[in-house]
């Protein structure tokens, strides 16, 4: 690795894949950095036999890519070990420091190693933070082949990466390291770093704690070194850590993430996950006001008429929280989720209003039917304005059947189809009672069974 001072190796050295394990003053992860793709634990749908940057690496034709993944799961490990097999010139930027005068010297470099028949690897952590302009600079060269390059990113590519370099380098995911995993580190740890031995609970408990990120639980394991004893048992491991805090992301892909399994779980109707998303976000620092917007999209979006208790139920939920604040107003945050986990489900209005939607964007603008029209002036009732309308309460049954509301000329259309379950039963029984006669009266008959009350609680 290059000196933290200078972007690049030595000329005249090959780039190192992890400084000496002899530099005592170093960082736990950075001395037990792996220096070959066999050192390293996890990722083997990248690494194994026959896997993509194996395969690379093993053929020598490393191709440019995005490494995205979570914070310590190895991005600037790969991209170092993968230069040391290449035996490449490894220019290391950091997307948080450097600007354009940084990416034309890395391209200066790139060049002078290529007149020495070398090729070049450029290393940038944290590219998302790189603007489009600083992104669209490496795009000829990595075009033409002067260097490959590696980027590293905590963010989705798709959003943060600009399409025209996206287009020019293969996105490869790195997944949190799994609890064995973790468990195979923690032990490589503790013999570097000559700690006690972890009682089950306690390796289970750090395990969790640093939720598969390598580097989080190298530095506390480091922690844990200085304590001593005889072994570490989870009181060592509370003295050590204080609160336990989760990894959550409140403006990334993990927020967004446990929003969908929240909705999914809503819509599954599984009260049980659906709380334990709820106290995830909450706990994670989710803004309570964002949950209950949610909730009522979801009250509206798979709940709808099954159920129209639901979405007075969460608009509560929201008043509440506003009277009361956090901790108290999230309990009647958690009663409007599970009462939405249970609700019968349909999303039989959503359906009908993206339809409606759909139907007018293609339609041609048709005019309201004369009988339609209100007529507040003398003018708009000689015009015709409201003649010939039919009012429904003048009607048998307060519904005037065979009369019709949509705009003259255009087809019949059914946009809301309701679902049996819930309230929207009783109201799919209604309307088809409601349109068998409609259908007797337009085809001159007089209908003999008119609609059932309207449906009520």
């Amino acid at each position: 690795m290059p000196d933290q001072d200078s972007l690049f190796e030595t000329d005249d050295a090959p780039p190192r894949a992890a400084p000496s394990a002899s530099a005592a003053d170093a960082p736990l992860a950075e001395r037990l950095r792996p220096t070959s793709l066999d050192d390293v634990i996890g990722q083997q749908h990248l690494l194994g036999p026959g896997q993509p940057l194996r395969s690379a690496a093993d053929a020598g034709r490393l191709h440019s890519m995005i490494l995205w993944g979570p914070p310590g799961t190895g991005k600037t490990t790969l991209a170092r070990i993968l230069a040391g097999r290449m035996d490449a010139e490894l220019v290391v930027l950091s997307a948080v420091l450097a600007g354009v005068k940084d990416i034309r010297d890395a391209v200066e470099q790139a060049q002078l190693q290529r007149r020495r028949g070398r090729r070049t690897i450029v290393f940038v952590d944290e590219v998302h933070r790189f603007n489009k302009a600083q992104q669209d600079a490496f795009l000829p060269h990595v075009e033409s082949g002067l260097f490959t390059f590696i980027g590293a990113t905590t963010e989705n590519p798709s959003f943060e990466v600009n399409s025209a370099l996206l287009s020019r380098a293969t996105v490869h995911v790195l997944h949190p390291l799994a609890d064995d995993e973790m468990a195979q580190l923690v032990e490589r740890a503790r013999v570097a770093t000559q700690a006690p031995p972890f009682t089950p609970q306690a390796l289970q408990q750090l395990v969790a704690w640093a939720d598969g990120d390598a580097r989080r639980l190298l530095n506390t394991v480091e922690r844990l070194a200085v304590e001593g004893g005889e072994v570490i048992d989870e009181a060592a491991l509370t003295r050590t850590l204080g609160e336990m805090l989760r990894r959550y992301d409140k403006g990334g892909d993990q927020f967004y993430d446990a929003i969908s399994a929240l909705h999914k779980s809503v819509r599954g109707s599984d009260p049980d996950a659906a709380l334990y998303w709820l106290v995830r976000m909450l706990d994670g620092g989710a803004d309570p006001r964002y949950v209950c917007r949610r909730m009522i999209r979801m009250a509206t979006e798979d709940i709808g008429l099954a159920d129209p208790r639901a979405l007075r139920i969460t608009l509560d939920a929201a008043e509440v929280y506003e009277r009361l604040g956090s901790p108290e107003g999230e309990l009647a945050i958690a009663e409007a989720i599970l009462y939405l986990a249970v609700a019968p489900k349909s999303n039989a209005a959503y359906v009908a209003y993206g339809a409606a939607r759909s139907h007018v964007k293609q339609d041609i603008t048709r005019p309201v039917p004369m009988r339609l029209r209100n007529a507040p002036t003398k003018l708009m009732k000689q015009l015709g304005a409201g003649s010939g309308y039919r009012y429904a309460h003048d009607e048998a049954g307060g519904f005037a059947a065979g009369e019709r509301y949509l705009p003259d000329g255009m087809a019949d259309v059914t946009f809301y189809e309701p679902t049996p379950r819930g309230l929207e039963g009783r109201i799919g029984e209604k309307l088809a009672e409601l349109r068998r006669a409609n259908a007797a009266a337009r085809d001159g008959g007089d209908p003999t069974t008119l609609a059932p009350p309207a449906p009520s609680e």
